[in-house]
């Protein structure tokens, strides 16, 4: 008992030293709240002192609540005094550029950011509206900026909010201009966020400048220019946005384009932090894109996209035969997505690298290698594919399973939805204009590659703890057959990343944590080749042992 209460009285006095630093009122009094209802709010209060949030995959990211572990006013403070500290180290000079979503705090985050950035002496320039992440990553190449800031926590829950950072061309280099940072840039950040002294020392200029309108309209003018001037236009399309900012940028691009403006599914249209008609606001959760497909059905589309809530990932739903019910959809895989565009752009004659991940499929190596064209593999995330291939040869696409894709790396350096979606939708209207669909040209690449099945064993836990379990578990157990045939490779990237690969003749097993939720993931691969032309008899054969492997998988990391 006494450990406890002591263990309670170490927690009190954090909490009185953060509660006298906190420049919110809001927070402030939402933490006296929870030090009231002492001792019974222990472990609440434990939580939110755990730690602070520190620069991951994606920068800070966590809940908005009071505390070092959450997103809050203070939090954000620090964050912003200590990477604008770095950046003066590091000799940067030029503006500041900051984005912002629609979400809880996002403004305010944004503008606080923006007045640490002033009274350090630096130029902050804010966006002027809740716009997608990838306006943002232009805008800092556009305009020359030392760096960027986004305010937004992608497609993860309401009550989350994150910061991510981009660097100029100054800091990043040529391969990092206008991309999220990488180490030793984040861990430099890192420290130089700890380093920060009382933030009531921090000095606050003022508000920064607002851009106007016409960046995004700039942004919307490159991005149409990503696609072909002289393809086909007819094509119906059913769009969401997901509660999120993506819409207005969106159906601009489409319309300047010189498409028909998309059809938006009506309750999703307008940003809504609280993400009212979804149980969790990213379009690969189970039900997040129903009302979508109802659109789509109502309206006679060819096809249906949606963005995430910041609208840098892109998921495509396209009809898929019939049922008893009438017309079924199906959302296509990322990794489908990605080799139909990698297959679009190899098709119009756009020469250089093409890369992807580790966790992605291996269909894309092929279509490089059978296609003599310079491909690369990196770590999971942006950050790393726009440096793939070191420079040795220009990246002109690169993709990643998790609906993310950069069609045009030299618009915008980062995962981009609205590019993607302007791609899908020229492929899609150059096959429907000879009476063909996306599904047809899968199963061309099917016919001449094999069926590359993709899939992914992910479960979400509550104690971290259940992840490194299982990763150990992995390592000193490795399965030495997978489908019936001998695991011939198996490679571990500890201590680069915590990763394990195991690899058979015709399989791929990735496995590793997810770098942005609590989730420990097992990316999942069959290679099976196609016979006689029977396309469709090779992807029941693929599904099949795809089933298998998930279940030898899951037993393999005692799931």
């Amino acid at each position: 008992m006494a450990a406890d209460t002591t263990d309670i009285d170490d927690i009190r006095e954090q909490a009185r030293r953060w509660l006298a630093d906190d420049p919110d009122p809001a927070s402030r009094d939402e933490l006296t709240a929870v030090l009231d209802r002492l001792p019974a709010s222990a472990p609440e209060l434990a939580d939110r002192f755990a730690g602070p949030l520190t620069f991951g995959t994606a920068g800070l990211r966590g809940p908005l609540r009071a505390g070092p572990n959450g997103m809050n006013l203070a939090v954000v403070t620090q964050a912003a005094a200590g990477l604008v500290g770095w950046l003066a180290a590091q000799g940067g000079t030029g503006p500041l550029v900051i984005g912002y979503d629609a979400r809880h705090g996002s403004r305010e985050f944004a503008e606080r950011t923006a007045q640490v950035a002033t009274g350090a002496g630096r130029p902050a320039l804010l966006l002027p509206r809740p716009l997608p992440t990838p306006v943002l990553a232009y805008v800092v190449g556009q305009l020359g900026a030392v760096a960027g800031v986004m305010v937004t926590a992608s497609h993860n829950p309401p009550q989350d909010n994150g910061y991510k950072v981009y660097l100029g061309a100054e800091l990043g280099g040529e391969l990092g201009a206008g991309a999220q940072i990488v180490p030793p840039a984040d861990a430099g950040i890192e420290a130089a966020i700890r380093a920060v002294g009382p933030l009531t020392q921090v000095p606050l200029g003022q508000p920064g400048q607002v851009l106007g309108d016409d960046v995004v309209a700039s942004y919307v003018e490159r991005a149409t220019a990503v696609i072909a001037p002289d393809g086909s236009r007819d094509l119906t399309v059913a769009y969401t946005p997901l509660h999120g900012v993506g819409a207005a940028v969106l159906t601009a691009a489409f319309a300047r384009a010189g498409f028909p403006v998309p059809g938006v599914v009506p309750d999703q249209a307008e940003p809504d932090p609280e993400f009212p008609t979804v149980s969790f606001p990213n379009p690969e959760e189970p039900g997040a894109v129903d009302r979508l497909i109802a659109l789509a059905d109502s309206t006679g589309a060819d096809l249906a996209i949606a963005n995430d809530p910041d609208a840098d990932r892109c998921a495509v739903v396209v009809r898929d035969g019939m049922t008893d019910g009438g017309q079924s959809w199906r959302m296509l895989r990322g990794d489908e997505v990605g080799v139909l565009l990698a297959d679009h752009l190899m098709r119009r004659g756009v020469t250089g690298l093409y890369a992807t991940t580790i966790v992605s499929s291996s269909l894309l190596r092929a279509m490089c290698a059978a296609r003599g064209l310079p491909y690369d593999e990196t770590l999971t995330g942006f950050k790393w594919i726009v440096r793939a291939g070191g420079g040795s040869a220009p990246l002109v696409y690169g993709y990643e399973e998790a609906l993310g894709y950069c069609v045009a790396p030299e618009h915008v350096r980062d995962k981009d939805g609205i590019t993607a979606a302007l791609t899908v939708a020229e492929l899609a209207a150059g096959l429907k204009a000879q009476g063909r669909t996306l599904t047809d040209r899968l199963d061309e690449l099917a016919a001449e590659f094999g069926v590359h099945h993709t899939d992914q064993l992910s479960v979400r836990v509550d104690d971290l703890r259940e992840i490194a379990r299982a990763m150990a578990r992995i390592r000193a157990a490795t399965p030495t057959t997978l489908l019936g045939h001998p695991v011939d490779s198996t490679q571990d990237l500890l201590p680069e990343a915590d990763v394990v690969i195991l690899r058979t003749g015709a399989a791929r097993v990735v496995i590793r944590p997810s770098g942005t939720e609590p989730k420990l993931k097992a990316y999942l691969e069959v290679v099976e080749p196609v016979t006689d032309g029977d396309v469709a008899a090779a992807r029941t054969r693929a599904q099949a042992a795809i089933a298998q492997l998930r279940t030898e998988i899951a037993a393999a990391l005692g799931l």
